[in-house]
């Protein structure tokens, strides 16, 4: 094997998946600025959108992550533009 090609700071970190709220400590070098508290030691805290713990494939079944709005901004969208066509449809009937 290659000496020097691996990280030296493995170190326990928390995982934490912000969708569900579920966690798990594991060793990682993962870069992280924030702690939390797993079985009462306090630990670097890693968070994730999407984890075994809410990703359909492991879970079986279709969760929906919305994250920040998206899903209301898009639908915001389509009702504008959906009008916008109409305004112009009416427009040319006149």
């Amino acid at each position: 094997m290659k000496k020097d090609i691996h990280p030296e700071n493995y170190r326990p970190v928390i995982f934490r998946d912000t969708s569900t709220g579920d966690e798990f400590l594991t060793r990682s070098c993962a870069p992280t600025k924030e702690t939390g508290t797993f079985e009462g030691e306090e630990y670097p805290l890693y968070s994730m959108g999407i984890s075994g713990f809410s990703h359909p494939f492991y879970t079986g079944q279709q969760t929906f992550v919305d994250t920040a709005g998206r899903v209301d901004k898009f639908q915001q969208r389509a009702a504008k533009a959906k009008k916008m066509a109409e305004e112009r449809a009416a427009q040319g009937k006149k």
